[in-house]
């Protein structure tokens, strides 16, 4: 039978940390004379004493686990802490329904950022930052599990960076010790990025909002008009800059760090994502201008922030995109299946995995034109190994499959199929705003059914933990041994 204790334990660690994370919106709401701060202080106290509870019942037990646990683990965290989460959305002046708090509240420690809320202008700001803190924390979030977790689970390739991370890395050997350089990195970025917004116009709780959002390519804003409200191509520029950063590898950070620029400046995974990036950026701002009469300049600047914002699985926006016409709209909606880098704060598929499935495709033209020759893909300079090459077709497979049944699923529930189609693959890429009327970039997603907000938070969680982690536990086989 499954040995639990090792899975609550770490969940009771993350709780209490959840519970002091809340003390922050708290003290927000209490030096603006909100009672919203009552609520968080109570959620706090709620959240702490589960988790504390947690911690010493299965103390004894914590290290011994093992490959089931950990993938377990690993899907309970995020569940766990969006259940919790979405209390304080719940029991403050937002007073949205559980549902509602639940998909904003997953929506944030996914990094989604699909909203319910409305009116966020007048929203208190004890709850603006905590929309905020949830992506912060869901963003170093995912990155620590990205270098730690996932590539020991083998999932959907990633234990190619297993290797790249830590068994060629002499200078830190060990994963903790890289985990914690790693969120030195983030909190420093953080602060660089708030300064940032600070000196070219935000305000100090804006500023700091926002750079919770931007480095954990998150998307939630304190304004309904997200990024737009400012209308400052400055602005643009330098969210679009952060947006960026968050999307590459943290380790590569980490050795830049310690004197190996190299891999940051020369690691495939990183030009291929610019080159993406630059040209979406330069064909879609050419189509805006042919189109529309834009002024060259202005067009750049909103292709280019839009671009990156949908790429990277921000979903910030400046303006109504879903409205640029067809060949804007087709381009949108591939990049929210490319992604940033593995290793970031992005999301969607990741551009190394279409690197090797691209690798993978010219080996077999070769070997087909030449049978008897020896052709060997490669990745970063390394041969590719049948069993990443594998894992990672396996996940394309899986993540095409589990978007058209998503899709089909908000179909079942009412939803017109741009709505449907969207949906599906803005939750499943963890990215944000969809397409059309109903969520796009300049609408919510309260509208929807309540069925159809808890397939798309189901769609947010499966996307982020990189599908596999979340599926095999409904496999008859996991819980057998």
């Amino acid at each position: 039978m499954l040995d639990l204790r090792p899975v609550f334990f770490v969940n009771g660690l993350i709780l209490s940390v959840l519970a002091l994370a809340m003390i922050l919106p708290a003290l927000v709401d209490l030096g603006d004379g909100s009672p919203d701060w009552q609520v968080f202080a109570a959620t706090s106290a709620l959240t702490l004493f589960v988790g504390i509870s947690l911690i010493l019942t299965t103390r004894s037990n914590w290290r011994e686990m093992g490959l089931r646990q950990a993938f377990l683990m690993t899907t309970m965290i995020w569940l766990v802490i969006a259940i919790f989460g979405a209390l304080p959305f719940t029991f403050t002046s937002a007073g949205l329904s559980y549902t509602d708090a639940f998909f904003e509240s997953m929506s944030g420690i996914t990094t989604t950022g699909a909203t319910v809320m409305s009116g966020l202008d007048e929203t208190s700001r004890g709850i603006l930052i905590w929309r905020a803190l949830l992506q912060w924390l869901g963003g170093i979030g995912i990155i620590v599990t990205a270098i730690s977790i996932l590539p020991m689970l083998r999932v959907g390739g990633m234990q190619l960076f297993r290797i790249e991370a830590f068994d060629t890395d002499k200078v830190l050997p060990r994963a903790a010790q890289i985990a914690g350089e790693i969120l030195l990195i983030y909190m420093g970025f953080t602060l660089l990025a708030a300064l940032v917004y600070w000196f070219l116009g935000m305000s100090g709780f804006d500023s700091i909002a926002h750079a919770f959002t931007s480095i954990a390519t998150g998307g939630y804003s304190t304004h309904d008009d997200s990024i737009g409200h400012y209308d400052s191509a400055a602005l643009d520029y330098a969210v679009s800059g952060a947006m960026i950063l968050g999307s590459i590898p943290f380790v590569l950070y980490v050795r830049a760090m310690h004197g190996n620029l190299s891999t940051l400046l020369h690691d495939s995974q990183v030009r291929t994502m610019l080159g993406i990036m630059a040209v979406s950026i330069l064909s879609l701002a050419a189509y805006l201008f042919l189109e529309s009469g834009l002024a060259p300049l202005e067009a750049l600047r909103f292709t280019t922030f839009n671009a990156i914002s949908i790429m990277t699985g921000t979903g910030y926006a400046t303006a109504a995109f879903d409205l640029w016409g067809g060949f804007a709209l087709a381009v949108f909606f591939l990049l929210m299946f490319i992604g940033g880098c593995a290793g970031s704060t992005s999301c969607g598929i990741k551009v190394f995995r279409f690197q090797i499935l691209s690798a993978t495709a010219r080996t077999q033209l070769k070997r087909l034109m030449q049978p008897n020759g020896i052709f060997i893909a490669r990745y970063n300079g390394q041969p590719i190994t049948e069993q990443v090459s594998l894992s990672v077709m396996s996940f394309f497979f899986l993540y095409i499959a589990s978007f058209a049944v998503l899709a089909a699923v908000l179909g079942w529930t009412g939803l017109d199929f741009i709505t449907s189609l969207s949906g599906a693959a803005t939750a499943i890429s963890n990215v944000g705003p969809g397409l059309g009327e109903t969520i796009g970039p300049a609408s919510t997603f309260a509208s929807l059914p309540d069925a159809a907000k808890w397939m798309l938070a189901a769609g947010m969680i499966l996307g982020r933990l990189e599908l596999f982690t979340v599926l095999i536990l409904f496999t008859p086989h996991f819980w057998r041994g």
